[in-house]
């Protein structure tokens, strides 16, 4: 009955409009989301008007649309008070915060014929650019994820849609991080369900530590890296292809750029095809860069099935792409690749998938040969020695130059990159220590790995026997020595059955020690506020932030939170330094959690939690009574079924009616396994 229609205003501009006419003539019920994002963002960032200073503007759009006969005109934005006083809006056009945009659309879709709704907001990747070079507002605020209490639920990236949220590896399991590097300062994800968000107010992330050299004077490398030796540069006398794969807002066309430009200097001939047409932030982008001793050699600016002298991998996810693969010449071809896996944007939609690297850097090895294939995790570095993960990029051109890849000089690249006029200073020292990790691994290693963040051990790097010991010890914490022991009683019980009735099996012990642990710690609002002040979350902060700063939480207590009117949801409210000084007292009240003095333990949710413990406990005894070798693996996928049950308030509760009926159906075949043919059947 009604349709809502996604538009660019780049789109509208040159050619949205005449569809929009048409719709109006037709009386089609159908609302058109204009996308206002100042820029045509997919072709880079060109202004949508580009004519002396003309620039077209929401006002201008609602007095166009209106003047073509719509009269329903809304606007969305995430700054509804930065429109002037006097703005010459269309008549009836309303002006809504984005938090409002559900209740828009849906008011939107009763409206009868052709509507309009702008949503004005800055496009992200502009943001980034433009705030590098001092255009554009850089609020002195950051999200921050605290990922002991964070669920991984993923409701932070469904909220925001944004890839700047990243998986973490941690002692109990994947979690969620920030990436600050590329973060668009868009606070959207801060509205994902969950108290485990914070916003930094004030202060600036903290720099990196410079390296020290081993010498007295320290932190001096301009020696170091004079002492490189020179590489023996490739010949360009027939057409030389590089092939720079990456994702979308990480400067992968400055490095297509710089090369073109120190090609220009040498006097070489150069081509350079960017294929970022629909790159989004962290979306695939690829630069075939074509030189040649002499211009008129130049063809085909597209490097061909077999033609590239390099892979200069800035994201191996890319790089492993069949139409990467296609360029590749065995034995001629050499690859140097950033081994770091940026999640993609299937990241938002699944959030538990596959982030390991190991397969990419087969493929890519397979393809390349043994000999001709170089991975470093130049982001990991990178952000160590230089403090950014955007420097990532000129370190592994670094490399390659020193691997001896690039037919450039030097004082070529140099040069480019002086002229390109950008953070020269930084761009410089990231290529440098790019050559020197070419040259000396282990020695960047050894200098990069005190500025590195303390990481705990991941939960993979522990045997079944720590990881259980780390859990008894952490439940201690978070009740008493009772409360550990009824986990360990469980545990124990399973592991002895599993040896008993299926010898040779393993996996249902420690699918019961991680899950039944979940189950035990439910996070109410003792263990968020116990989180929050044993020191662990403020060693955190110390880590990634420096300067005068204040903490601002974001939750949604149930017992004074209120409710959306219209999804009924509870919403989350910001709470000021104080709340900090309130959470080492509440932490302390543990005590009372399950007594007839916890306030917090009457709600619903923390029933429902208190009950799950029960319920996976007799769950599993049944389990353990018809166990053997044939059900093995469906008793193991019964005891996994609470890792599924994640998030806080809705979210879990959604998660716990999926979680449920999956578990009722393997109930089912565990009960009553289907009948195994015979011989003679």
């Amino acid at each position: 009955e009604h349709v809502f229609q996604n538009l660019g205003d780049g789109t509208y501009y040159h050619s949205g409009l005449l569809a929009l006419r048409a719709a109006v003539d037709a009386g089609v019920n159908i609302t058109y989301k204009i996308l206002f994002n100042d820029a045509v963002a997919m072709t880079g960032g060109q202004p949508v008007v580009n004519v002396e200073d003309g620039k077209l503007t929401p006002d201008e759009i609602s007095r166009q649309v209106h003047a073509e006969g719509v009269t329903r005109i809304a606007l969305v934005t995430d700054e509804p008070d930065k429109y002037p006083i006097g703005t010459n809006w269309a008549p009836g056009t309303t002006i809504h915060h984005r938090d409002e945009l559900d209740q828009v659309q849906r008011g939107l879709r009763e409206t009868k014929g052709c509507s309009v709704l702008i949503y004005d907001q800055t496009c992200a990747a502009e943001k980034r650019r433009r705030r590098k070079r001092g255009l554009f507002p850089d609020p002195q605020k950051r999200a921050f994820i605290n990922d002991l209490v964070c669920e991984a639920c993923g409701d932070c990236s469904v909220k925001s849609n944004c890839v700047s949220v990243q998986p973490k590896a941690t002692e109990w399991g994947r979690k969620r991080q920030i990436d600050q590097s590329n973060c668009n300062k868009d606070y959207s994800c801060v509205n994902g369900f969950c108290p485990s968000f914070v916003t930094v107010h004030g202060g600036a992330l903290r720099k990196a530590e410079k390296p020290q050299s081993a010498g007295s004077g320290g932190g001096q490398w301009d020696d170091l890296f004079a002492a490189l030796p020179m590489p023996d540069l490739p010949s360009s006398a027939e057409p030389y292809g590089i092939l720079i794969t990456g994702i979308g807002g990480t400067g992968v066309v400055t490095v297509s750029a710089l090369l073109g430009m120190a090609a220009h200097l040498e006097g070489k001939g150069v081509s350079a095809l960017d294929m970022a047409g629909l790159a989004q932030k962290n979306g695939a982008v690829t630069s075939h860069i074509r030189i040649a001793d002499q211009p008129e050699d130049l063809h085909a600016v597209r490097i061909a099935t077999g033609g590239s002298k390099l892979i200069l991998g800035c994201d191996i996810v890319v790089a492993a792409g069949e139409n990467v693969l296609s360029t590749i010449n065995e034995g001629v071809t050499g690859a140097v690749i950033n081994s770091h896996v940026v999640p993609t944007a299937q990241f938002l939609a699944d959030q538990d998938m596959e982030m390991a690297g190991e397969g990419l850097v087969k493929r890519l090895r397979e393809a390349v040969g043994e000999d001709f294939s170089h991975f470093i995790n130049a982001t990991k570095i990178a952000t160590a020695l230089l403090g950014d993960s955007i420097a990532a990029n000129l370190f592994l051109l670094g490399a390659a130059f020193q691997k001896g890849y690039l037919p450039l000089s030097l004082e070529a690249i140099e040069g480019a990159i002086e002229i390109n006029g950008v953070a020269v200073a930084a761009n410089k020292q990231a290529f440098a220590w790019g050559r020197l990790a070419a040259h000396d691994p282990a020695a960047v290693e050894t200098i990069a790995a005190p500025l590195m963040p303390r990481q705990h051990d991941s939960a993979e790097a522990l045997s079944l026997d720590q990881k259980i010991a780390k859990r008894v010890d952490y439940l201690t914490d978070y009740q008493n020595a009772a409360h550990a022991a009824r986990y360990r009683a469980l545990v124990d019980r399973v592991l002895a059955v599993e040896r008993d009735r299926a010898p040779g099996l393993d996996g249902l012990g420690e699918a019961v020690a991680l899950n039944f642990f979940r189950l035990m710690a439910y996070k109410d609002e003792y263990e968020v506020a116990r989180l929050y002040s044993d020191g662990r979350f403020m060693e955190q902060v110390q880590q990634q932030f420096e300067g005068d700063f204040t903490l601002r939480l974001h939750m949604a207590p149930p017992l004074i939170a209120r409710r959306d009117q219209t999804s009924g949801e509870l919403q989350k409210q910001e709470f000021g330094p104080w709340m900090m000084k309130v959470m080492p007292l509440l932490a302390r009240m543990r005590g009372l959690r399950g007594t007839a003095w916890d306030v917090f333990g009457r709600t619903a949710e923390r029933r429902m939690e208190r009950q799950l413990i029960v319920d996976y406990e007799a769950t599993m005894t049944e389990v353990l009574a018809g166990l053997n070798h044939d059900n093995f693996a469906m008793a193991v996928r019964i005891a996994e079924v609470p890792v599924r049950i994640r998030g806080f308030g809705h979210v879990k509760e959604k998660a716990l009616v999926l979680a449920k009926r999956a578990e009722a159906e393997m109930l089912e075949l565990y009960r009553a396994p289907a009948e195994q043919p015979t011989a003679a059947e």
